[in-house]
């Protein structure tokens, strides 16, 4: 799933293709990936996009008159940039947003058609998409510890909810834990003040090298290889694989579709979490899958 690096470099991407264009046409070949009904889609066509922005893992594009385009690419959504009036590809396209730059074609590579598009109308219907979370690279310590420990869960659900914390998720979570070499495991409520100013600047550490890496990997290019496993990353990925710091294999514990990565030597005092057992407490502690988050937590709005 496309977190907060990801997004940002796409909105960089976007800006100098699309700010201040026009909506010539929208297209759509699957016919779920639309979930609203009002706006209408001809009411957007002609209006320029005047903003462009991030909220949470979701795109925002803003038009004339306060409509807005909200589009949350899921676990497998990704967005091409082809020549204008480029055909929607048959099998992996969704939809297509023909500006006169150029065709933004949203693609999943996936059969469960998570991905979603929301024609807004409004400041206030835009608020509705908002999770609350905070912005990880905005807030100051205390904020974060505040939002960190409002309820006790374990590390790993704390960074990745969106009521708490705005575009983080698997992967980056697991990435920012190592960084502060803390277990994903350990629970909000126990940890001492050290440990909750080490995960702050893991967190901003994390964020922001992830950032500068995925921009440089583009050049100025429309982003092409959006994953969730990039090389480089420390644990997420990488199991069985030698962490970076220590040498010791990373290590994964499984629960519904996905895992958590992370380096026993460097995070848990050597200790191999046991596979079975914390599984069945990471079900207890998040919701269904945790692909699926912020659809639990937020409700479907088709």
């Amino acid at each position: 799933m496309p977190e907060l690096p990801d997004v940002v470099v796409y909105l960089e991407a976007l800006r100098p293709r699309i700010q201040d264009q026009p909506l010539e046409k929208f297209r759509v070949a699957s016919p779920f990936v639309l979930r609203s009904v009002d706006p209408p889609a001809s009411a957007l066509i002609g209006r320029r996009v005047r903003e462009l922005h991030r909220m949470g893992k979701r795109i925002v594009i803003g038009l004339d008159g306060e409509l807005f385009i909200v589009i949350h690419l899921m676990i497998a959504g990704r967005f091409r940039w082809k020549p204008v009036g480029a055909a929607i590809p048959g099998k992996l396209g969704l939809a297509a947003f023909d500006f006169p730059t150029g065709t933004l074609v949203l693609t999943e590579a996936s059969g469960k058609k998570r991905a979603s598009i929301y024609f807004v109308r409004g400041r206030a219907g835009l608020a509705e998409h908002d999770r609350g979370g905070l912005e990880p690279l905005e807030i100051g310590l205390d904020e974060f510890r505040d939002a960190l420990t409002k309820e006790s869960h374990t590390l790993k659900r704390g960074l990745t909810d969106p009521r708490a914390f705005s575009g983080i998720g698997n992967a980056y979570s697991d990435e920012i834990l190592h960084a502060a070499k803390l277990s994903p495991l350990a629970l909000t409520s126990k940890l001492d003040d050290e440990s909750i100013e080490r995960l702050y600047h893991a967190t901003q550490r994390t964020l922001k090298l992830w950032v500068e890496r995925l921009r440089a990997e583009t050049r100025g290019e429309f982003p092409e290889k959006v994953t969730a496993f990039r090389e480089g990353m420390a644990v997420h990925g990488r199991y069985k694989k030698p962490c970076p710091v220590c040498g010791a294999p990373i290590q994964r514990i499984r629960y519904a579709d996905n895992e958590v990565n992370y380096c026993a030597n460097c995070q848990t005092g050597g200790r191999v979490l046991a596979d079975r057992s914390l599984s069945r407490l990471l079900k207890q502690d998040w919701p269904r899958s945790l692909d699926e988050w912020e659809t639990e937590i937020g409700g479907n709005r088709r």
